[in-house]
Parts: structure tokens; C-alpha cells; sequence
């Protein structure tokens, strides 16, 4: 198997009520890409959010008191803070400038996800309400568009709990189940395999990444020649329930 892993060049700065998956075809085409069945989109969340209108201005916000306490003691704009609060299910650690919560959504990440990363001067980004609905949207417009059949995993960069640095992750998955599931199977001693249950969606969107950059202003990547398992799942179902969450 031979993957490639394609930047979409040429997308313009999104704004509220953009039709993504036009965006997406229409930079395609530009640059001569034939779409082919099994393609995967990657797409940042930034211009997700962006199309949805998840975007507040910080002028517009009134802290708490408590915001005002976080801000103090971790060395943030209060009003970032409130923001990181509104979104936050759960806060799991302070410390340090570090805010680790659990979003709303169930995932765990610094400052609810919230970026202040290209998006103009006094505004951020906030994730999308609900990334799966938001990737199943742009999937759905993509195949009418394409007449093919496709996936679309929407992504962000976090941290990760035991390693240092960043890696992007998958936030929302539609069109394929973003897992590839070993168990049962035997390898090639014959052994069974008990745990092995491979995030691939999240493989994908790392490796999305190697070509996007983050300064590069290319939020869309194409991925062919992975043949990943079709179906449901959504990237909802790649957070670890709590019950079996040994750090949280």
C-alpha cells in the first residue's frame, strides 16, 4: 500500500456561512486534482468554525469572578478565560499557564480548544458545537458535489498527556469508522490479538499535518490510497469513557 498525501493550496480566508465543500472543489479543481472513491479530506477546524460563526469577539465578553481568578494565577486575558469556562465541562488540571479541561464535547485539551491562532486581532475561535455533524455536512456536499464516495475528518493540534509536543488529532470523523480494529485476528506468530485497536483517524489527521503547516494557510489536505474501513463511528467515540480513564 502506497499513501498520498496531498496539500489543498488556494482555499480563501473563511468567513461566517461559507459552503466549505465548495471551497474544497473548487481549490481542487484549480490545481488539477481528480477526486477518486476512498478519498479522505482533512480539514482544519479553524476554518470550521469559522464558516459556523463560532468566533467571539473579546470585547464582547464580561468575565467572572472566577475567570478573573484563573486569569491572575495563570497568566491569561480574563476574558479568554471566561470563554475556556463556558466551554468547559471539567476542569481536570491547573497548573502552571496550563488549563487542561474536558470540553464539552467529552474531549480533553488545553483551553477548551479555544485559539487565538490566525483569526484577526481581539477575536478567537471556539470548537465547533458538534465537530461528527459538522464533518457529516461537509461530506454529504462533497459527495453531490464529487460523485464520489468520500471521508472527512476535521482535526486540531493538542498535546498529549505522556509526550512532549503537539500532534493533530481528529475532532470530527464522518464516512469511515475511525478505528482499525485488530482483535481476534492472529499475527504472524499466530498469536491472537487481544488490544490492538488502531485510532486511525487520528493517524491520518497527523499525518495530514506533515503537509499543512501551520503557517502556510493551507487548511484542507487530501489523503489517497488509504483503504480505510468504511462505516459509522464518529470521533465522539474515540474518547476514552471515564470509567476506564486511568488519569482523569
Amino acid at each position: 500500500m502506497s499513501v498520498e498525501v496531498t496539500p489543498l493550496k488556494g482555499i480563501p480566508m473563511v468567513r461566517e456561512g461559507d459552503d466549505i465543500a465548495a471551497l474544497i472543489v473548487e481549490a481542487a479543481n484549480r490545481q488539477g486534482l481528480r477526486w477518486v472513491d476512498k478519498d479522505v479530506v482533512v480539514v482544519t477546524q479553524k476554518i470550521v468554525s469559522k464558516a459556523e460563526g463560532r468566533i467571539v469577539r473579546l470585547d464582547d465578553v464580561e468575565p467572572s469572578a472566577f475567570a478573573h481568578h484563573v486569569a491572575v494565577s495563570m497568566e491569561k486575558d480574563p476574558r479568554v478565560a471566561e470563554l475556556v469556562l463556558r466551554e468547559t465541562a471539567r476542569i481536570i488540571r491547573m497548573k502552571g499557564r496550563a488549563l487542561i479541561v474536558e470540553t464539552r464535547h467529552g474531549h480533553v485539551c488545553a483551553n477548551a480548544g479555544i485559539d487565538q491562532s490566525n483569526v484577526r486581532e481581539g477575536y478567537v475561535t471556539l470548537l465547533p458545537v458538534d465537530p461528527d455533524k459538522s464533518a457529516e455536512g461537509i461530506r454529504k456536499h462533497l459527495e453531490v458535489l464529487t460523485g464520489k464516495r468520500l471521508a472527512v475528518i476535521i482535526t486540531d493540534t493538542w498535546g498529549r498527556a505522556w509526550r512532549m509536543g503537539q500532534v493533530d488529532f481528529a475532532i470530527g470523523v464522518s464516512g469511515m469508522n475511525p478505528f482499525r480494529d485488530y482483535r481476534g485476528e492472529t499475527d504472524m506468530t499466530g498469536h491472537t490479538l487481544v488490544v490492538t485497536n488502531i485510532a486511525v483517524a487520528d493517524e491520518l489527521a497527523a499525518a495530514a499535518e506533515l503537509v499543512k503547516g501551520k503557517a502556510e494557510g493551507v487548511p484542507v489536505v487530501i489523503i489517497r490510497g488509504y483503504d480505510y474501513p468504511e462505516g459509522d463511528g464518529g470521533a465522539a467515540s474515540l474518547v476514552r469513557p471515564l470509567e476506564e480513564d486511568l488519569f482523569r
